[in-house]
């Protein structure tokens, strides 16, 4: 089955060369790699995204650098000893040398390790390439396992971050994976298509497209029926040269007089289904999408292929235009519009629809051709990574414009559960079971929280801090707090909506506190009677003989004195207060707005100079006085 599908990836590229008159063009899809430290190599960098594991388009991932020990760089062999793992909690993102074994090989050792991403530097001075899946007829089972994302870079780049890690410490070198410019997303919209073939039988990518069709169909009819996508499906064929036209090999593998061609399913030419089969009902299925979109219901183009995979297998030798009639009648499609789509496969004539799709094969703009199948192309840009339902998604998503994408994108289900490995490198609260982590399908963010009505502040990787007036209630909002014998001081209060202040009787910086001696300090019970004893957030202060403590007033009474005496006592003093403060107003303020008026009245009545007014007022006084 493997030569299988290299023949028909060579017939494709025939083809496009063909239509274009123009070698082909395979476009390596990128992301960007970001030195976030140490500062002499900052800078950013190009890498290829891998066809492998799960790329977070949209999203980013920072991460620490580790680079394995001598014997170990490729990756080729487990690592079976400690978890690669960061001091910083952060994310480790192994960098790895190239050769010895299949990329993936590499990727999957460096996940089972605990790597969250993979970096594969170049051995030689060459133009970035896409790393690839192994062959499929090595049926390695570990390759739909890989979920994390993996990128090709040069051999300068490898080298430059090989020389940094050599020459710093421990969680020297960070960098910032970044997929957000990867995948456009222009607008409210997202057009993406998925081209692939009909044949059932051509081993793992057969399985593969099929699965992903009958996974996926639940969310592309929502993302259609809601008018948040446009979908096109497309089919891939290549035709026969003009010599071998009547040969057995194109009569049975092409129809239209060998224009529209498809490899043989079991590549016996004497037995089975025939290539021409194959293309007949990949153009069926091109004419049901285009017969439902007419009618206002193209996703109705998921059931048809969904239901025939299952109807009409290979398999089960049931693969015919019969039974997709049948299945079109069960889905109320238009046989007749279907059947006059798709025309006559035996004329000498060329077919509109299957012209389309090998014209569309050639790449346009960004896009490069579509050589190998199945290939899903998201706003015209290549898909990298594993064909699965939820990184589909993930893709897709991230193609809206930010703020406008669909319910779908925002729920859990396809959240990137980067936080369940070292908390994603984010703050942390263990003890209140608050983390700062959260996984969106752009990938996980740092963000402080808000819990149960209180909001935390800070920059999410090494600190958030609960604000506001109900943060006491938030592991004392982060301040000190103590209990003595029943007795509890905190150095939050509602009062302040940040920060942590010492109650009185400690000092500190809020954060830790310790009790002040205020007998020490002489900051209390200094009066000649008292005697003054600290004790955990307070003094005590006692009085010699039968006197009394006031406290507010620093002085000490007699204790038989009865409550009414000690309140008239103070209302006395209060006015005796009163009566001196009063008399310093009238003595000072009173008594100068009084010769103001004096002096105005005499300058009206007896002009007299200044050393006159001065002798008149002084005479005033002293008679005022007698």
């Amino acid at each position: 089955m493997a030569r299988l599908w290299r023949w028909l990836t060579v017939s494709m590229v025939l083809t496009a060369v063909a239509f274009s008159c123009v070698s082909g063009r395979f476009v390596v899809e990128k992301n960007s790699v970001r030195v976030i430290r140490p500062e002499h190599i900052r800078g950013r960098h190009d890498a290829a995204i891998a066809n492998f594991g799960v790329p977070h388009y949209g999203g980013t991932m920072v991460g620490v650098v580790k680079f394995p020990d001598k014997n170990r760089t490729t990756a080729c062999n487990a690592f079976n000893g400690t978890p690669f793992k960061s001091r910083s909690r952060r994310p480790v993102i192994l960098l790895v040398d190239r050769g010895d074994c299949y990329f993936a090989l590499k990727a999957w050792n460096a996940q089972q390790a605990g790597a969250a991403g993979v970096l594969v530097a170049d051995n030689t001075d060459e133009p970035l390439l896409t790393m690839d899946n192994p062959e499929e007829s090595q049926d390695l089972e570990y390759v739909d396992k890989i979920t994390i994302p993996s990128a090709f870079i040069n051999h300068e780049f490898g080298e430059t971050l090989k020389k940094a890690l050599a020459k710093g410490t421990t969680d020297h070198v960070i960098v910032k994976l970044d997929w957000r410019e990867s995948m456009p997303h222009p607008d409210e919209r997202v057009e993406y298509e998925f081209w692939m073939n009909s044949n059932d039988e051509c081993g793992p990518r057969c399985d593969e497209q099929m699965n992903f069709v009958k996974n996926f169909r639940g969310h592309a009819q929502l993302l259609e029926k809601g008018g948040f996508t446009q979908f096109t499906p497309h089919y891939i064929t290549w035709y026969c040269p003009e010599a071998f036209i009547l040969s057995k090999q194109c009569r049975a593998q092409c129809i239209n007089r060998g224009r529209y061609c498809a490899p043989d399913p079991e590549q016996d030419f004497n037995e089975g289904y025939d290539g021409k089969d194959v293309v007949i009902e990949n153009l069926r299925q091109l004419c049901v999408h285009r017969i439902a979109n007419e009618t206002g219901q193209p996703w109705v183009w998921w059931d048809f292929v969904t239901d025939y995979h299952v109807r009409c297998s290979m398999k089960d030798k049931k693969y015919s235009t019969d039974c997709a009639e049948d299945v079109v009648k069960s889905l109320g499609l238009p046989l007749a519009k279907i059947t006059k789509c798709m025309g006559d496969p035996e004329a000498d004539v060329e077919n509109d629809v299957l012209k389309t799709e090998q014209e569309l094969q050639v790449g346009h703009d960004s896009r490069g051709d579509v050589t190998i199948l199945p290939t899903l192309v998201i706003n015209n840009v290549q898909y990298r990574g594993k064909l699965e339902r939820i990184a589909v998604l993930k893709a897709i998503c991230a193609g809206f414009k930010e703020s406008t994408e669909p319910p779908v994108c925002l729920n859990g289900d396809i959240e990137t559960n980067e936080c369940l490995r070292s908390n994603g490198g984010c703050w942390q609260d263990q003890k209140l079971n608050i983390t700062a982590c959260k996984d969106t399908f752009r990938g996980r963010l740092c963000e402080c929280p808000a819990v149960h009505g209180v909001q935390y502040q800070g920059d999410g990787y090494t600190s958030c801090q609960a604000v506001g007036p109900g943060r006491c209630a938030m592991d004392n909002g982060g301040c000190w707090s103590e209990t003595r014998d029943g007795q509890t001081f905190s150095a939050c209060s509602g009062s302040l909506l940040t920060g942590c202040r010492c109650p009185n009787g400690f000092h500190g910086d809020g954060y830790t506190c310790e009790d002040t001696d205020e007998c020490k300090e002489k900051l209390a019970c200094n009066c000649p009677e008292c005697s003054c004893k600290n004790k955990w957030g307070g003094y005590d202060c006692k009085c010699k003989g039968n006197l009394l403590y006031i406290k507010g007033e620093d002085t000490c009474i007699a204790k038989n004195m009865s409550r009414s005496r000690w309140i008239l006592m103070l209302l006395v003093l209060s006015c005796v207060a009163g009566a001196i403060a009063g008399y310093i107003f009238y003595k000072y303020r009173l008594r100068s707005y009084m010769d103001s008026e004096v002096m105005a009245i005499m300058s009206q009545y007896m002009p007299l100079d200044n050393n006159d007014h001065r002798n008149e007022i002084q005479q005033l006084r002293q008679d005022s006085t007698a």
